[in-house]
């Protein structure tokens, strides 16, 4: 009988636990572990259960033997949809994820689909069909789809999960948006600069060699041409500095306190650590929001929002909250104690929890964030242009002044 790696929160407890089981499939795996007091939040095959489970997979998905099957975000938002709404049309999972495999383009997506289609057919469960390919769907979306299992209410819970990540894409896109103008206005600065240095100032500092025979060059023209000199000679380090900031800033990332700090400094650096931060909550507040409105226990919820944050600072608030709710205590003193979340937001958690409300607050909470990051990227779109074009002209014009600040002598001399 294969066997199984298993993550699951003890219902009474709260308390995360590792461990391995015997199941004939994942979902009895799944049902069994319930049946002890154990929510899974994430069930894989070990190693001989994954020897056994390609063998018998072999001619279903290529993919479980080749490599890991990939789905687009994007793609995947897009499917969900269309799942949830043929669904809610009346036709059965099977027909439906059959009928998306046709119409959908992507080869990727259509292998996934169809290998999905078969464990289904085969007798196993949705989640338990999604969960042969991690790469594609998250720990949230598994437990997204066995709360809808458990449920009955599949096509709702897709539904959520759809506009949950289309809400999410959203946000992520109009961040991306910002940072679209100033890395363009930065690449064109510092390509323009670094071309006047190498290539139209030695032109110069040759000129006043011939014309000024010896005779001291202004300030600001000596240094521009000793700067040239160097970038000149030196040019490798200057093409090193970016790739060295990028493997510096991808290994400190698989660091912990590398991450945590890296993290902490976009959180509150200027300027930008408001949208940072702005989106971190909106992301905190829709996540665990989506989770409880699918009636996902709220521990098992807190242990997928941790893992989903994205940002070490939400992480660690989390890891407090989850820590003081097993103790039976709310969300919202422990969310207050991380000293992270506004008080208008730790106020709309403490209302949900008197009211019973909680997901419903949540969603109001992402919402109103939402709106703010949408406001925060256009003031900081305003900003910049201003900036960036005073910043361009600075460099080029201490340039144009350093290279014509000799001509006076020159002109004497000539004359």
């Amino acid at each position: 009988m294969p066997q199984y790696s298993y993550i699951a929160v003890e219902e009474k407890s709260g308390r995360e636990v590792k461990g391995t089981i015997e199941a004939a499939t994942e979902a009895i795996a799944a049902a069994e572990l319930r049946k002890e007091g154990l929510f899974a939040t994430k069930i894989k095959a070990a190693v001989a259960g994954k020897a056994k489970q390609k063998k018998n997979w072999k001619e279903l998905s290529f993919d479980i033997q080749f490599g890991p099957s990939v789905i687009k975000r994007k793609l995947l938002m897009v499917i969900t949809r269309q799942l949830a709404t043929l669904l809610e049309a009346g036709l059965p999972l099977i027909r439906s994820l059959r009928t998306l495999q046709r119409q959908c383009k992507d080869k990727m997506a259509q292998k996934v689909l169809c290998g999905v289609a078969d464990s289904v057919e085969t007798g196993s469960t949705f989640s338990e069909a999604l969960s042969l390919y991690p790469a594609t769907f998250d720990r949230l979306f598994l437990n997204m789809v066995r709360a809808g299992e458990a449920a009955g209410a599949m096509e709702t819970i897709l539904s959520r999960l759809a506009g949950f990540m289309e809400k999410t894409a959203r946000l992520a896109g109009k961040v991306k948006s910002a940072m679209v103008y100033p890395t363009v206005v930065i690449t064109i600065s510092l390509l323009v600069t670094t071309g006047l240095m190498i290539f139209i100032v030695p032109s110069f500092a040759k000129i006043f060699t011939e014309l000024l025979e010896g005779e001291p060059l202004p300030g600001i023209t000596q240094f521009l041409i000793d700067t040239s000199t160097w970038m000149q000679k030196r040019w490798y380090i200057l093409a090193a500095i970016p790739f060295i900031i990028i493997f510096g800033i991808k290994f400190a990332y698989k660091t912990k306190y590398g991450k945590y700090g890296l993290d902490w400094v976009m959180y509150y650096m200027p300027i930008l650590g408001p949208i940072v931060s702005k989106t971190a909550i909106a992301r905190f507040s829709r996540t665990l929001g989506t989770l409880m409105a699918a009636g996902v226990p709220v521990l098992n919820a807190l242990i997928i929002v941790r893992d989903t944050s994205g940002n070490e600072l939400v992480a660690n608030a989390v890891v407090k909250v989850h820590e003081a709710v097993k103790e039976g205590e709310g969300i919202a003193k422990p969310l207050a104690g991380a000293h992270i979340f506004p008080q208008m937001v730790i106020s709309m958690i403490e209302v949900g929890e008197e009211t019973g409300r909680m997901p419903d607050m949540l969603e109001k909470v992402a919402n109103t964030y939402d709106e703010e990051v949408d406001n925060a990227v256009n003031a900081l779109t305003s900003l910049l242009e201003p900036i960036m074009i005073v910043v361009l002209a600075v460099i080029v014009g201490t340039i144009v002044v350093g290279l014509f600040a000799p001509l006076a002598t020159i002109i004497q001399k000539l004359s």
